[in-house]
C-alpha cells in the first residue's frame, strides 16, 4: 500500500434555507485538518442540484458530476439531521442517485443531530448503507438541539464531543484504508 494519503468527504446531509449543517460541517472539517492524517473536504449535496430519483433518464449534469465525487472519495462522514425520525428526503435521493459503484466498499462516519442527538435518523441511515455495502463505523457523534445549539439553530458545540469525532475519524480512516486495498486488488 502506498503512503498516499485517503480522501475523505464530509457530507452535508440537507439542502434546506437556513440549514446549520454547513456549520456543523465545518467544525467537524476543523477537528479533522488538525490531524494531517487525510484530505478532508465538505461536498454539499445542494451544489449538485440532483433531480428526484425515478424521476429522470438520468443524463443531467449534476448526476454524474455527483457520482463522479462520490467515487473519487474513499470514505465518507455524513452530518444528518433528523427530519420526522429520519434522514432528509434530499439525502436519500442523493444515496439512491449516485451509482452504487461509487458507493460500495467504503467507510462512512454520522455525526447527527436533532433533538434525541438525530440518533433515529442516524440508524435509518444505517440500514441504508448496509444496502450501498458502505460500512458504518462505530463511534458516533450525536448533538443535541438543547444543549449543542443555541435557540435550536446557533451551533454552539460542547467540547465533550471532540473525543467522539476524533473517535468517529480514527475508525473511518482505519476502514476506508483497508477497504481502499480491497477496492484495488478487485480492479
Amino acid at each position: 500500500m502506498t503512503n498516499e494519503k485517503l480522501n475523505i468527504g464530509i457530507i452535508l446531509g440537507s439542502t434546506r434555507q437556513g440549514r446549520v449543517s454547513p456549520e456543523v460541517g465545518e467544525w467537524v472539517k476543523g477537528i479533522a485538518d488538525k490531524r494531517e492524517d487525510a484530505n478532508y473536504e465538505i461536498v454539499d449535496i445542494a451544489d449538485f442540484q440532483l433531480p428526484f430519483f425515478g424521476a429522470t433518464d438520468g443524463t443531467e449534469p449534476g448526476i454524474a458530476a455527483w457520482s463522479a465525487k462520490v467515487a473519487s472519495l474513499d470514505g465518507f462522514v455524513f452530518i444528518v439531521q433528523e427530519y420526522n425520525h429520519s434522514i432528509t428526503g434530499a439525502l436519500k435521493n442523493a444515496l439512491d442517485i449516485a451509482t452504487r459503484e461509487a458507493w460500495n466498499n467504503k467507510a462512512a462516519g454520522i455525526v447527527s443531530y436533532g433533538g434525541a442527538g438525530g440518533a433515529r435518523a442516524a440508524e435509518h441511515l444505517r440500514g441504508i448503507f448496509g444496502e450501498l455495502q458502505i460500512a458504518g463505523v462505530k463511534g458516533h457523534p450525536t448533538l443535541s438541539l438543547f444543549t449543542d445549539f443555541e435557540n435550536f439553530s446557533t451551533f454552539k458545540p460542547g467540547d465533550v464531543h471532540l473525543d467522539t469525532v476524533n473517535l468517529m475519524l480514527d475508525q473511518v480512516n482505519a476502514w476506508s484504508g483497508a477497504l481502499k486495498i480491497l477496492r484495488n486488488n478487485e480492479n
